[in-house]
């Protein structure tokens, strides 16, 4: 009987052993050099110029204008001078606060 309880005890015992160093890699690979970390840091997009801008310009940069705002946009500013502020977009036809506000970070007036 203390064959048989120590046989029981045992036989796991050394099953578990074989199943470990058989499932352990037969070699061992080398640690590859570590990869050095590259800061990313997201280029700040070109602005456009209000004041400087040509239509094909504006026309290309900006979300929601096409060839009639871009030259509606050239024309106010050979009528009315310069752009004091990006806000003065507004006074064009067809220039509304949405469309505005979803170019103001690629706009800019100097």
């Amino acid at each position: 009987m203390r064959n048989t309880v120590l046989s029981y005890l045992l036989l796991p015992l050394f099953a578990s052993l074989s199943f470990t160093l058989s499932a352990a890699p037969a070699t061992t690979t080398a640690v590859p050099d570590p990869v050095p970390v590259v800061s990313h840091v997201a280029a700040q997009p070109l602005r456009v110029d209000l004041n400087k801008a040509d239509a094909a310009t504006l026309q290309k940069e900006l979300n929601g204008i096409g060839k009639a705002k871009a030259e509606a946009i050239v024309a106010y500013r050979e009528t009315h001078g310069p752009f004091a502020s990006v806000d003065e977009l507004l006074e064009i036809r067809g220039v509304g606060s949405a469309l505005l506000e979803r170019n103001r970070d690629k706009v800019m007036v100097e």
